[in-house]
């Protein structure tokens, strides 16, 4: 597995390193000036000059890239033009709400596919795959914002169980409860879509392991469906559906940012919202290259942990 780790490695950090140069030319690119913003309409061309100078923009490109390049390997991520302070601690205060709600509802979308997908295939009823297949294609046919809306109105309004918007008060830890109702709808209205796909592909890996051979001989020899599918037919689909699980990570981390504006989560959507408008470069281009990060991160781990349930994939069928 560690070779295989190492095999994956140089390709993941060839592409943060494109990914970096890309971001950093590209938010230059942008129409507008964070001078102009900073100076103000009535500003003299000798203090937009100044300002320039001050915050290193008069320099060629390619040396603020190397600069910028230079300040993240000693992890400075440099300070905010437009908000003011650290980035690194904007990103932090922010990250920490966007990574609790995708986790939650990265969670939900797993154990509501887990256990729809395993019900449809045991069951094996046309009323439920009807159910199902009405309930995947309702979840992933409306937009977020529709459902996000919709939840607000239902459990926030006509029955007024859980607030509408914003994180707790006195943070995650303190009152779990507390915490949990604050969460709920959030995280409900980001795992739907995400749920609907996983449950819609494991369902099918599961239908087609339901085929194979050695269910057949399963059969025969007496052992029940349910028991076939929870003992064989589910860890052999898995592997499969641990890919799909982190591409729809990835699809989370992108709704996050509708969803925090739904409900008032001020997470890291906000905060790249307010950095563009602003232009402001340094928050702009760390919370880019943070996000193709955790991107390559995510996926590079879910071809690690496919190549551990599917040891057929390793390259060279080597591991350990």
């Amino acid at each position: 597995m560690t070779h295989y780790l190492l095999r994956r490695l140089p390709s993941a950090l060839v592409v943060l390193a494109v990914a970096s140069f890309g971001i950093f030319a590209m938010v230059r690119m942008v129409p507008g000036d964070p001078v102009s913003t900073l100076a103000g309409p009535d500003a003299t061309p000798e203090a937009r000059a100044a300002i320039r100078a001050d915050l290193g923009l008069d320099q060629p490109l390619l040396t603020q890239y190397v600069h910028w390049l230079g300040q993240l390997a000693h992890l400075d991520l440099g300070t905010s033009y437009r908000i003011g302070g650290q980035v690194k601690d904007l990103v932090a205060d922010g990250a920490v709400n966007t990574i609790v709600l995708t986790l939650t509802a990265l969670l939900l979308a797993s154990l509501a596919a887990l256990v729809c997908s395993v019900l449809a295939v045991v069951l094996d009823n046309r009323w439920v795959n009807a159910a199902l297949s009405f309930g995947n294609t309702l979840a992933i046919a409306l937009p977020t914002f529709v459902t996000g809306l919709v939840l607000i109105l239902l459990f926030a309004v006509v029955l007024p169980v859980l607030p509408a918007g914003g994180t707790p008060p006195d943070g995650f830890i303190a009152r779990p409860d507390i915490a949990a109702q604050y969460l709920l709808l959030p995280a409900v209205c980001l795992a739907l879509g995400a749920g609907a796909a996983l449950t819609r592909f494991l369902t099918e890996a599961l239908r087609t392991e339901m085929r194979q051979p050695y269910v057949t001989t399963a059969r025969a020899l007496g052992i029940s469906r349910r028991r076939i599918v929870l003992t064989q037919a589910l860890r052999n689909a898995l592997p499969s559906a641990v890919t799909v699980l982190g591409i729809q990570f990835g699809t989370l981390l992108g709704g996050a940012v509708l969803v925090e504006a739904i409900f008032t989560w001020p997470g890291l959507g906000g905060l790249i919202e307010e950095a563009i408008s602003g232009r402001d470069y340094p928050l702009v281009q760390v919370l880019l290259l943070l996000s193709v990060t955790v991107f390559v991160v995510i996926q590079l781990l879910t071809d690690v942990v496919h190549a551990w349930l599917d040891p057929r994939i390793r390259i060279g069928g080597t591991g350990s």
